[in-house]
């Protein structure tokens, strides 16, 4: 069953990883279970490879690249069966490769304050002053 990454931000058309790219492995998971905690393999780890990928483009791959330093891997053992798990960490993968792919967001433009901002700020520190002043010794 091959992963298909929604289509969003940087991934106009989507993404279809093939299944023979992506790894899985079962373990013996920490979480609930039962009586079947200590004997069935519920623990979905799931890995993929980008740089060996055919399912991206050199741009993608590239952008890919430089925001992780290799083979990307998700950890799935919050339900008690392998198949919750399993639909689980693809859901997971599938998120973190659309997120990875996603183009930066545009610069910050600094802006100066506007007139009205300075003088709201100015008649605070003004009334916080008076407020203060009123609280010193009284004079006879």
């Amino acid at each position: 069953m091959d992963l298909s990454v929604p289509p969003g931000p940087g991934l106009p058309a989507g993404l279809v990883i093939a299944d023979t790219e992506l790894v899985e492995r079962f373990s013996r998971s920490p979480g609930p279970g039962g009586q079947s905690v200590n004997t069935t393999d519920t623990r979905v780890e799931l890995v993929w490879d980008p740089t060996a990928s055919t399912a991206l483009d050199e741009g993608q791959r590239t952008r890919l690249l430089s925001r992780s330093s290799g083979p990307i891997a998700v950890v799935a053992h919050e339900h008690r069966s392998q198949h919750r798990n399993r639909v689980a960490a693809r859901e997971r993968l599938a998120a973190q490769v659309r997120d990875l792919l996603a183009p930066p967001p545009p610069p910050r433009r600094p802006t100066k304050p506007t007139r009205g901002s300075k003088e709201r700020r100015l008649e605070a520190k003004r009334q916080r002053g008076s407020t203060k002043r009123l609280r010193g010794s009284v004079e006879d």
